[in-house]
């Protein structure tokens, strides 16, 4: 079958005298074989450069030209969009392509107590050069670490035999659809009373309210604040689900699509219906191959129900970038760009995505909404507003753990996560995540909620607990911390791209100059543009404030 014609493509033979790069004719025609019907407008170009990165296994500079001229773009923008992102093999003129599979080895902080760096090294010796080994920041598999992903499958714990087994399987299916079981439990009639006029705007976010529901992706702005704002916009309306959950020590967003992917729809219709949004957009981070897969499912078995009530879906993959975890810088990769944070205001409840106010909510946020407005917000109180918090290192049995707000490190190990693992004994903890600062083991009864840490310069953020034992190194945990933020910064501003990898210059020493981390502490936490800069030194400023004494 021939490739579609493209739309643009008769009137290249009228052009004289061509400046720049040449495209390559044969290249233009596996362009638009890959492409086939799919729209050229530019919101898609990270779309279409992950069509081709999947065909080819990279993504060659003919292909990138291509590309450009078929959406109409400048090469330029192609290209630094598509270097952008760590998810994009870039192959310059003359330069060999990668092997055609490459394994992915996390090297956050969860994998790495748990010996990523062994494991990468042995899969190096054990598959040679037809494989490539690379290191990759947290996946969102910090329950099963040391993780790796092996092509395009999803993310599974790893071990030699592991990974080389499925270096020949196809990426994973998802489940059977939970439409029919979800409806039988009474999902979706919440929805339906909303569409059909039994149920109020404003009775619905007064129960939201009520409840006490924060964002719990980080922030925590309180819900139906962030939705009344949306009310006073003008139309159109957006909507915005940030499933790319990068913070290291996180996967309870994973957690709910895997589990109970309807709870989240239902949610984030709930919320269109409230703020009058007509489209919604998912933002699902790329290490998610296998929710990907279950989200295109379920969503089309919604539609195909009728219960969109007018509301368009439109699900997208990230690239590989923490950076896009951001709501601005989400926004942006929304719109077919680098992920580079906006200064603000303008907010995006007033000018958002293509322009347009637009919600953005996190994946937990809207997956208690339904049990929220059913059971009534005294309930979800009286039950001690729980949520998901993700529960990782040195413990008997990792994973997402419902508990109330305001539960202690104690009590998470103890109560929901086995104990400590053998022979290991209680250092420190993350309370939040690599950005949430460390706290020593004589703070375990300090209770994690918003408004509980700050006091000590940590914050719960995500609620990504990592449990440090008497076996690890401090130091080590916060060069593994400070290195990430290094890799991730987006450079658009200097205090962070700068103070990052000085930061991390300082950290290689074996006498740290206190008074010199501190004023660049200071200094990226004023002037950084967005919260990964303010936040990038909070493991070293913490670690040095409770735990000198424990750093070799």
């Amino acid at each position: 079958m021939s490739a579609p014609a493209s739309p643009n493509r008769h009137t290249r033979k009228f052009r004289a005298f061509p400046k720049g790069r040449q495209v390559d004719s044969s290249a233009l025609d596996e362009i638009c074989g890959v492409l086939g019907n799919k729209s050229r407008r530019a919101d898609l170009l990270i779309e279409h450069l992950h069509l081709v990165q999947d065909k080819f296994g990279h993504i060659s500079a003919r292909h990138l030209a291509a590309l450009a001229d078929e959406m109409k773009l400048s090469q330029a923008e192609v290209y630094e969009v598509a270097t952008f992102y760590a998810h994009f093999d870039v192959i310059k003129e003359g330069q060999n392509p990668p092997p055609d599979l490459t394994v992915r080895v996390c090297d956050g902080i969860a994998c790495e107590l748990a010996g990523a760096g062994d494991l990468a090294n042995t899969l190096k010796s054990a598959l040679g050069d037809t494989v490539r080994v690379i290191p990759a920041p947290c996946m969102g598999a910090c329950d099963a670490a040391p993780a790796a992903m092996v092509g395009k499958n999803r993310v599974a714990p790893a071990n030699v035999s592991i990974v080389t087994s499925a270096l020949d399987s196809q990426p994973t299916q998802p489940v059977p659809s939970g439409f029919e079981s979800y409806l039988a439990q009474g999902g979706y009639a919440l929805l339906k009373s909303c569409q059909a006029g039994e149920r109020e705007r404003e009775d619905v976010l007064a129960e939201i309210e009520e409840s006490g529901l924060r964002g719990l992706g980080g922030a925590g702005f309180p819900v139906a604040r962030k939705w009344r704002f949306m009310l006073d916009a003008p139309k159109p309306r957006l909507m915005a689900i940030n499933a790319d959950e990068g913070e290291p020590g996180t996967f309870k967003d994973r957690h709910c699509l895997e589990t109970d992917p309807h709870r989240v729809i239902e949610g984030a219709l709930l919320a269109a219906w409230v703020i009058d949004a007509e489209e919604i957009y998912i933002y699902l981070r790329d290490e998610y191959p296998h929710i990907h897969l279950i989200l295109e499912a379920e969503i089309a078995n919604v539609e195909k129900a009728g219960l969109c009530n007018g509301v368009t879906f439109h699900l997208r993959r990230g690239a590989g970038a923490y950076i896009c975890g951001e709501e601005s810088a989400l926004l942006e990769s929304l719109e077919g760009k680098r992920g580079l944070p906006r200064n603000r205001p303008p907010y995006p409840a007033q000018s958002g995505l293509f322009g347009r106010p637009t919600l953005i909510n996190n994946v937990e946020s809207l997956f208690w909404l339904r049990q929220i407005v059913e059971d009534g917000a005294r309930v979800y109180q009286e039950a001690g507003r729980p949520h998901f918090f993700s529960v990782s290192g040195r413990v008997n049995d990792p994973g997402v753990k419902c508990a109330p707000a305001g539960t202690t490190v104690r009590q998470l190990i103890d109560d929901y996560a086995g104990g400590m693992a053998h022979g290991h004994s209680l250092k420190a903890f993350l309370p939040g995540g690599a950005s949430g600062g460390i706290l020593p083991a004589s703070m375990a009864d300090v209770p994690l909620d918003f408004g509980t840490l700050e006091e000590y310069g940590c914050f719960v953020g995500s609620a990504a607990v990592v449990v440090i034992s008497d076996q690890d190194d401090i130091k080590a945990v916060v060069r593994n911390l400070v290195r990430f933020f290094e890799d991730e910064s987006c450079g658009q501003c200097t205090p962070c791209r700068a103070g990052c990898e000085k930061l991390s210059v300082l950290l290689r020493a074996p006498d740290w100059d206190e008074e010199l981390i501190a004023e660049l502490a200071n200094a990226m936490r004023d002037a950084s543009i967005c919260g990964l800069g303010q936040a990038a030194a909070n493991p070293v400023v913490s670690a040095l404030r409770f735990l000198k004494d424990q750093m070799d």
